[in-house]
């Protein structure tokens, strides 16, 4: 609700990897004489389009500072020193960067696969915990039939060997970033294959080490993604998943003693076993006589932020449910309904109408 009512579901999701294949020399199909003229759209086509409710959504920058369109510009360069400039965008830089690191960015590019490769393999690549090792599925050659079967496997952050007891002259590479398989005899290969291990060898958190499998002019690659897996976090909602035992209601109140207590006189109205948490940073602490509320006395002033920071460590249920201290449940305030659709759904966050 935007009157400060809001269940908060934290989840873990995986993000799909990605795959590419690609021969070492593609090839960029040319105009056919006489043929049709390969073009792209005009721009004001692209914005019809890809404009929705106004909003321009093309891979293009929307925001143009330079070009003297805009009917309002700033310049906050103006609002330093211009000696100061250098060490305030170093330290803006170096904020970024650190941004990018905490969120796995940027993003590897676009991973495009060509036909027609003699090669089988993990199309979205393998996961591997920091300094431990997998076993890569899916490995196998299709190529023709040749005297001798010549693959090699590279990697950049990890190494690489096989679990199949064969010699050095056949697999040559073992425990290195670029493993060689030479051999004659194609079930070998196809074996050895099979049993091909990549290992993390430096302990690094969400980077992402392209792993290349190539034989002759035929190159397909496949990422292999270096983290550490999510750990769940269970609730316990019993055996008759009671509303009590899913949903916490938290506030923060400042100063409005006389709110908190008409708040929580209409949540006991409709739910009288829901457990509320609140945190007050006021001047002097209030008496509550509820067996459902954990009252927290704050330093007083110490703030919004804090209180509600505070307020949310101490949930242990599944959800939380926000609401501002001059919040009034009534009969209209369902929130069943609101935890029915969490439950159902794949939604962190809800809200009522």
């Amino acid at each position: 609700m935007i009157l400060g009512l809001a269940v908060v579901l934290f989840m873990f999701r995986n993000v799909p990897l990605q795959a590419v294949f690609s021969t070492s020399k593609p090839q960029i199909p040319k105009p056919v004489p006489g043929g049709p003229v390969l073009k792209l759209l005009p721009e004001k086509h692209l914005r019809n389009l890809f404009t929705y409710d106004d909003i321009w959504l093309f891979p293009k920058n929307q925001c143009d500072c330079d070009s003297g369109q805009l009917k309002r510009k700033y310049n906050f360069q103006g609002a330093y020193n211009q000696n100061d400039l250098p060490a305030v965008n170093a330290r803006r830089q170096a904020e970024f960067e650190h941004f990018q690191r905490r969120k796995g960015l940027p993003r590897p590019p676009p991973l495009l696969a060509p036909p027609n490769l003699p090669f089988g393999y993990p199309v979205h690549g393998v996961e591997v915990m920091p300094l431990h090792t997998v076993l890569i599925p899916g490995l196998q050659y299709e190529g023709p039939e040749a005297p001798v079967y010549e693959v090699t496997l590279r990697a950049s952050l990890g190494t690489l060997n096989t679990l199949a007891d064969v010699p050095n002259s056949v697999v040559q590479g073992r425990g290195q970033k670029q493993l060689t398989i030479s051999t004659g005899d194609r079930t070998l290969l196809k074996f050895i294959l099979q049993h091909v291990t990549y290992t993390s060898t430096v302990y690094q958190l969400r980077k992402v080490d392209m792993v290349s499998l190539e034989s002759m002019s035929s190159v397909a690659r496949f990422p292999v993604t270096i983290n550490q897996p999510t750990v769940p976090k269970l609730y316990d909602p019993g055996p008759e998943r009671k509303l009590r035992n899913l949903v916490t209601i938290a506030t923060k109140t400042f100063l409005r003693p006389h709110k908190l207590k008409t708040l929580l006189r209409s949540i006991r109205k409709y739910y009288p076993d829901l457990t509320v948490i609140v945190a007050d940073d006021s001047k002097e602490p209030l008496k509550i006589q509820d067996d459902y509320v954990e009252y927290y006395f704050m330093p007083f002033g110490k703030g919004w932020f804090a209180g509600r920071n505070l307020a949310i460590s101490q949930v242990t249920t599944k959800y939380v449910l926000w609401v501002d201290d001059d919040f009034l449940f009534d009969s209209k305030t369902k929130i069943e309904v609101l935890v029915d659709v969490l439950e159902k759904t794949e939604l962190d966050v809800v809200r009522s109408p």
